[in-house]
């Protein structure tokens, strides 16, 4: 059994969207829509200030709240690798599933279903990597499988400090960012 996961390198990303407009062209998503964005926080009081800056998205989690909530079974967790996926004909577009995400990860694509990140599975099951992961310049973003010991996202998550979003959220999410 796999778990895909991504690994983001907090140090090393620079915010330039190559990601964004990477998912956008590769998933033809619809203009003003995005299944991927740019965070950035302050943490620590003045004059002691540190900026973190990630790319975000679906957190493919473990504990999917849009999947238990969803009424037709249309929000799913894809047998290979744990992705979160929507199937577009069994969705109604109810909302549930945004209402249920605590990050914000869904919206309703113009033809009316949930849409989101789905770590690009189609080209993942083609030996390829997620488009965003593809591009990136700074190279902060690495993608892989959690259950492989020697996979460059275990190897990184065993190294270095890291986190996740919403821990509290109970989703165990597979996006983790390095600190």
């Amino acid at each position: 059994m796999s778990r895909y996961a991504m690994v983001i390198d907090t140090r090393r990303c620079v915010g330039c969207m190559d990601c964004v407009v990477a998912c956008k062209t590769e998933n033809d998503v619809p203009e003003g829509y995005c299944r991927d964005w740019i965070a950035e926080t302050v943490h620590g009081e003045f004059p002691t200030l540190q900026m973190e800056i990630r790319s975000e998205r679906c957190n493919h989690c473990a504990e999917p709240p849009c999947v238990d909530c969803c009424p037709t079974g249309a929000s799913h967790v894809h047998e290979r690798g744990g992705v979160v996926l929507v199937t577009r004909d069994k969705c109604i577009g109810c909302k549930a599933c945004l209402a249920a995400c605590p990050y914000d990860a869904r919206f309703i694509h113009p033809e009316g279903y949930a849409d989101k990140c789905t770590f690009c599975i189609h080209r993942v099951e083609q030996g390829l990597a997620p488009a965003c992961v593809s591009v990136c310049p700074t190279h902060c973003m690495h993608f892989g499988d959690l259950d492989d010991p020697q996979s460059e996202v275990s190897r990184l998550l065993a190294s270095r400090a890291n986190h996740t979003l919403l821990p509290e959220a109970g989703t165990r999410p597979h996006v983790f960012y390095l600190t």
